[in-house]
């Protein structure tokens, strides 16, 4: 199967950056749908791909943005709601998926990838967010008009990400950390390695009609990937461990504080360990043989050269 034009809804994400980085490398073709082109120059700029202005939840749209394309790949994805009720969630990721797959189909579209979570196949997953995932990929899997890819990373690091970088900055202004779930655990996997699957697996015939599951190669507790945070970034603080009663109040409290930090819903999902345990594919990069060069104070003396260079020039 040639791939020569892909469409991304997602993209302008963390993960979609480095997809796109990688289809543009390989003379791919790429399309982007957004709301705020020009929010996204800095993409633009990339050989072969085009920003889309429009709504990704408008059918019509969606079918006008897959016309010509070979294949499309969903990265849409929200980790937390407006409301409490799972509303937002389905529509973010089991609705937008049927919509995507029927203007696909509709389209004529050849090649369809999923990003998913690492536990969404569950019999019955514990929180609104894995449970959306979970009907987006039946939904997936239910198609017929095209060979589908599901990937179901558990957390994903790397420059920029919203993980080590949120604990580095909430570690910044509090003086010991109260942390629920504090025994839960994690794979973490390398934005680097996630991409590559993705770009890798679209003529890849070994991967139609599966799901995959991308795990670092390495596991660790919460506590233990806050605690390395904390001490790239210099700012070490005392971690304390909460019982579940009271992770349920500090939920109940910072579902409230904007940006919501965390949630009742981002608590039931850490109820289950984020870690391999179905088919994977090898994603070999260590948590610490990258962080440090983002989070760290190797990442901020890079900057500063940058900065100095910039100056210079």
């Amino acid at each position: 199967m040639s791939i020569q034009h892909v469409s991304l809804l997602g993209g302008t994400g963390f993960v979609g950056r480095h997809i796109v980085a990688r289809l543009a490398e390989k003379d791919i073709k790429v399309r982007i749908l957004t709301r705020h082109p020009e929010r996204h120059r800095d993409i633009k700029v990339m050989p072969e791909v085009e920003l889309i202005s429009g709504d990704t939840h408008d059918p019509g749209t969606l079918n006008g943005f897959f016309s010509g394309t070979d294949a499309v790949i969903n990265l849409v994805g929200i980790l937390n709601e407006k409301g409490r009720d799972g509303s937002g969630f389905r529509k973010a990721h089991t609705e937008l998926t049927e919509k995507a797959l029927a203007a696909a189909e509709s389209q004529g579209v050849r090649r369809f990838v999923q990003m998913s979570a690492l536990k969404a196949d569950m019999a019955d997953p514990p929180s609104h967010y894995l449970r959306s995932k979970g009907a987006a990929e039946q939904a997936v899997f239910a198609a017929t008009a095209f060979p589908v890819t599901v990937f179901r990373p558990s957390v994903v690091f790397g420059p920029g990400d919203s993980f080590m970088n949120r604990f580095a900055a909430l570690l910044k202004i509090s003086p010991f950390m109260p942390l629920a779930r504090a025994d839960a655990r994690f794979a973490p996997v390398f934005v680097g390695d996630v991409a590559d699957h993705f770009v890798n697996c679209l003529d890849d015939p070994s991967t139609f009609g599966k799901g995959f599951e991308l795990c670092g190669p390495r596991i660790y507790t919460l506590a233990e990937i806050v605690r390395y945070a904390g001490r790239l970034s210099g700012r070490r603080r005392p971690i304390l461990g909460l019982p579940d009663w009271a992770g349920k109040i500090q939920a109940s409290v910072l579902e409230f504080v904007p940006g919501k930090p965390l949630s009742r819903d981002n608590l039931a999902s850490l109820s289950v360990d984020s870690i391999c345990t179905g088919e994977t594919l090898p994603c070999p990069t260590l948590l610490e043989s990258v962080a440090p060069a983002y989070l760290g104070q190797e990442g901020h003396q890079a900057r500063m050269q940058r900065l100095r260079r910039g100056v210079r020039e």
